[in-house]
C-alpha cells in the first residue's frame, strides 16, 4: 500500500491546493474522544491528522499541550492502546494520513525496530521525534525507510541555513517549519521576520513547507497558507476541546472554520 502522507501530498500539489494538518492529544480527553475527533476531522476536510503521544517531559511543548498530555498520562495512555486505537480507526474506513507525534524516550523504551513495526501495521505513516536529530537517528532512520514510515523535521527561525539545508534533505512528506521561538502555544501575532526566513528556507528545497506552533485563528491559517504550502494547528484544537467539556460539535465547528479559511485560497 502506497504511504498516505506521500500520496496526500501529491495530491494537494496536483489540486494546488494548501494542506490542513490538525493535532490531537492521543487520550485527551479520552482515547475513545480522539477517535472520534479524528472522525469528524477527516469528515470536516482536514487533510493530515497528528497524533501527539503523550510525555511527561516535552521540550517544545506549551501548558496548552502539557496540560492535555497529562491528563492522558493520568488515564494511563501507553504506546499499546494508542496503536490499538488507530488499527480500529483504519478498520472503520479512516483514510487519513496520521503522523504519530513523541519525543524520543517512549519510542526508545518500547524498542525503536519494534515501534516502527507496529506503528506501519496500525496505519501510521509518518513519524515525528523533536528531541532525535538527524546525526543521532541513524538507526532509526534506517527501520523507518525499510518499512515505510515518513520522518517529518522540524526547522526553526533560528536554524542555520546549512542544517536547514539538511533537515530539508531528510525530511520527507513535508518540512514542519516552526513559525516562532519558544514553544507551542496559540498566538495572537505571528512574528513579523517569518517572511524572510521562508523565503530562505524556500530557496533551499522544493519540498512542501508547512507551518505550525502558533496558528490559532482563521485569518492566520490563510496568511501563512498563502505562504506555504498549508498549516498545522495544535494548541489552539486542544483549547477548544477544553472549552468543549466533551462536546464534539464546537470542536469540529472551529475545525471546518479553519479548513474554510486555508482552502479559500
Amino acid at each position: 500500500m502506497k504511504n498516505r502522507l506521500l500520496q496526500k501530498m501529491a495530491d494537494l500539489k496536483r489540486k494546488k491546493e494548501k494542506a490542513f494538518c490538525a493535532f490531537l492529544t492521543a487520550g485527551y480527553p479520552s482515547l475513545e474522544k480522539t477517535a472520534a475527533y479524528a472522525a469528524g476531522f477527516e469528515q470536516s476536510g482536514v487533510d493530515i491528522l497528528e497524533l501527539g503521544y503523550p510525555f511527561s517531559d516535552p521540550l517544545a511543548d506549551g501548558p496548552t499541550i502539557q496540560f492535555s498530555s497529562q491528563q492522558a498520562l493520568d488515564q494511563g495512555i501507553g504506546v499499546e492502546r494508542v496503536l490499538k486505537m488507530l488499527a480500529g480507526l483504519r478498520r472503520r474506513g479512516l483514510a487519513l494520513p496520521v503522523i504519530f507525534f513523541s519525543y524520543y524516550n517512549p519510542i526508545l523504551s518500547y524498542g525503536p525496530a519494534r515501534f516502527v513495526k507496529a506503528a506501519v501495521k496500525a496505519g501510521f505513516d509518518g513519524v515525528l521525534v523533536p528531541d532525535l536529530p538527524p546525526e543521532e537517528e541513524a538507526a532509526f532512520g534506517r527501520e523507518c525507510r525499510k518499512h515505510g514510515l515518513c520522518r517529518i523535521f522540524l526547522i526553526a527561525p533560528t536554524t542555520a541555513r546549512p542544517r536547514a539545508k539538511a533537515l530539508a534533505a531528510a525530511s520527507e512528506g513535508f518540512i514542519y517549519y516552526v513559525s516562532l521561538r519558544g514553544v507551542t502555544g496559540a498566538r495572537s501575532k505571528i512574528p513579523a521576520d517569518i517572511h524572510t526566513h521562508l523565503a530562505v528556507l524556500k530557496k533551499t528545497t522544493k519540498k512542501p513547507v508547512l507551518i505550525g506552533f502558533g496558528v490559532s485563528t482563521p485569518q492566520q491559517a490563510r496568511d501563512l497558507s498563502g505562504l506555504s504550502h498549508g498549516v498545522i494547528v495544535g494548541s489552539a484544537i486542544v483549547q477548544e476541546i477544553r472549552k468543549a467539556k466533551g462536546r464534539t460539535a464546537p470542536v469540529l465547528n472551529y475545525i471546518r472554520r479553519m479548513v474554510r479559511a486555508v482552502k479559500s485560497r
